[in-house]
């Protein structure tokens, strides 16, 4: 089995910097789609904007990050052109440029284009303590959020639900709430459990953890681990003891990656420059978030990339000698 092991310390705030107006050179905007605020997502589009703004004098282009609606979402705007990049989860870019799963009707994306990959995301189950929930096939009968319409977070769980041969039906209520809702539904006795696909530590976990005890539940099954084994972008993960408060245990999951992708449609000497601009900033870049203390420079090229490189990817690794 393939594992891997999500590390971090406490979540940290991430703000956003304001460069100055890049003199008489002609400014070039570009706009990531990253997910809710409470997720890793929306803070790793800020960390690579802030990157590549430090430097905007020189190279013209303005970066700006926006929160949407997750995974999904983000593949569609960027196949109508409605973003530039953006941060999506390695199954739904694999999907996206096969035109299969979700992206049947639309056909293959052939124009997509991987970048480079960031965080394992676990899909993490986190449950009331009084909810009697201790492993997923508990929550027949539970009110369980399974994440608004166009989040990765949202078509993983549908997917999961499928091969398990259940459906929203199997729930007393399958709530579709966004990220930033779920935690105080859960709280205020509105649901028994959530999904989330996120990097570890999130605050989005932790802020349950801490308000009403909530508890986080191993998500295993055979389906699962046939599932692992047979897709090259699902795989096993633990979320190690300790990572949360009262987390005495090791939670075992499965999950995906985060990944950023761009298209044809953003030119390659912009891509060369945000590329540039988190890899010659590459400690930096790792201390904004503590969902990237595990990044290396040479997996972030490789895992989870099932769209081809971005020709301004690509010509970034050829030169810094990591392809």
């Amino acid at each position: 089995m393939r594992y891997q092991t999500v590390t971090g310390s406490i979540l940290l705030a991430l703000t956003l910097t304001a460069p100055t107006m890049a003199g008489a050179q002609q400014q070039q905007f570009v706009t990531i789609g990253t997910g809710g605020v409470t997720g890793v997502y929306y803070p790793a589009g800020g960390a690579i904007c802030r990157l590549v703004n430090q430097d905007r004098d020189e190279h013209g282009i303005r970066c700006s990050a926006e929160s949407t609606g997750g995974s999904v979402f983000n593949l569609n705007a960027i196949r109508q052109g409605e973003l530039d990049m953006g941060v999506v989860q390695s199954d739904w870019q694999y999907h996206s440029y096969h035109g299969t799963s979700q992206f049947e009707d639309q056909g293959a994306h052939e124009e997509l284009r991987a970048v480079f990959s960031l965080h394992p995301e676990p899909l993490t189950l986190v449950v009331r303590p009084d909810s009697g929930i201790e492993g997923i096939e508990d929550l027949r009968g539970k009110r369980v959020n399974v994440g608004n319409p166009g989040s990765g977070q949202r078509a993983t769980v549908d997917l999961m639900l499928d091969e398990l041969g259940w459906s929203h039906d199997d729930f007393a209520l399958a709530s579709e709430l966004p990220s930033r809702e779920q935690a105080q539904a859960l709280c205020d006795d509105r649901i028994d459990a959530f999904f989330f696909t996120v990097g570890h530590p999130s605050g989005s976990i932790q802020e349950p953890i801490a308000t009403c005890d909530a508890e986080l539940v191993s998500v295993e099954h055979e389906v699962i681990d046939e599932l692992v084994a047979d897709t090259p972008y699902y795989f096993h993960a633990t979320i190690p003891a300790g990572m949360y408060p009262g987390q005495d245990e090791d939670v075992n999951t499965w999950g995906v990656g985060a990944t950023f992708v761009s298209s044809t449609n953003t030119e390659a000497d912009v891509v060369y420059e945000v590329v540039s601009a988190v890899f010659e900033n590459f400690e930096t870049f790792k201390g904004l978030h503590p969902a990237f203390d595990a990044l290396n420079k040479e997996q972030m090229v490789e895992d989870g990339l099932s769209a081809p490189l971005h020709e301004g990817a690509k010509r970034y690794y050829e030169e810094a000698g990591l392809l």
